[in-house]
């Protein structure tokens, strides 16, 4: 269950706050605001601009969670006192105690430190990936949200082939699969997330984390090329084909 509820929050989340970068992107570039702002910052600082802006609220968001968890379990037994009272009777029935200390005993025995600190670093580094490609394609079309979803759509796929993956990696967390889906960079942050609670070797931790890393760097320099023609260009329609060339050409 923790294995699934942090992969679905990566899938989620990646789509969500990389949606909202590519929005952003088309409504500077349709208002003509990106014509003013390039002209006083590069094109590839006004992207990760925009990247890192999102990916922060992202990341306030999560920490509002946490801390609204932790005030609801110190502030409820003070202003329900009642419930804890009841919640105390139920939990004496022998077979829900049972499940509850069954619940107790598989929490304790999570790696939660690692969890927590793998959720963090495969959320940005995951976000960090993806939020470069969709700020591209945003930099690439105008109002046509036609346009967008079909430039979407290959971006879309490893996301959801990380889901699926992940669905698999819960129950057989060291099949060929599972190991795969968790190294390749497009859909480790989501596959991995499904194997975290499990012991699985350091080495493909390691792997994974460096990998996604490369693919970062990598995305990031070809998405910032395409991302300085496409948000100055007006009324064509560029394929996935010259994009790709845009981001491989010499300055």
């Amino acid at each position: 269950a923790v294995s699934f509820f942090c992969g679905i929050m990566i899938y989620m989340m990646m789509i969500i706050y990389g949606t909202q970068v590519m929005r952003g992107v088309t409504e500077e570039k349709t208002n003509r605001i990106a014509e003013v702002i390039v002209s006083s910052v590069k094109p590839f600082q006004l992207m990760m601009g925009k990247i890192l802006g999102i990916g922060a609220v992202g990341l306030t968001q999560f920490a509002i969670w946490i801390i609204l968890m932790f005030s609801m379990q110190l502030l409820l037994p003070l202003i329900f006192p009642d419930m804890l009272a009841q919640v105390n009777a139920t939990a004496n029935n022998p077979g829900n105690a049972s499940m509850a200390a069954n619940i107790t005993q598989g929490l304790a025995s999570l790696p939660l430190l690692k969890i927590a600190l793998s959720f963090l670093f495969y959320f940005i580094g995951g976000y960090l990936t993806y939020a470069s490609l969709f700020a591209a394609i945003g930099s690439v079309v105008s109002e046509d949200q036609q346009e967008a979803q079909q430039l979407v759509f290959p971006v879309l796929m490893p996301i959801i082939l990380g889901f699926v993956i992940m669905t698999k990696a819960i129950n057989e967390p060291n099949s060929s699969l599972a190991v795969f889906g968790s190294l390749f960079p497009l859909t480790s942050p989501i596959v991995m997330m499904g194997r975290i609670t499990y012991d699985i070797p350091f080495w493909q931790i390691a792997v994974s984390m460096l990998l996604l890393f490369g693919c970062f760097l990598f995305f990031t320099w070809v998405t910032g090329k395409i991302y300085r023609t496409g948000i100055l260009m007006y009324g064509k329609k560029p394929s996935w084909k010259e994009m790709i060339k845009w981001g491989f050409r010499k300055s």
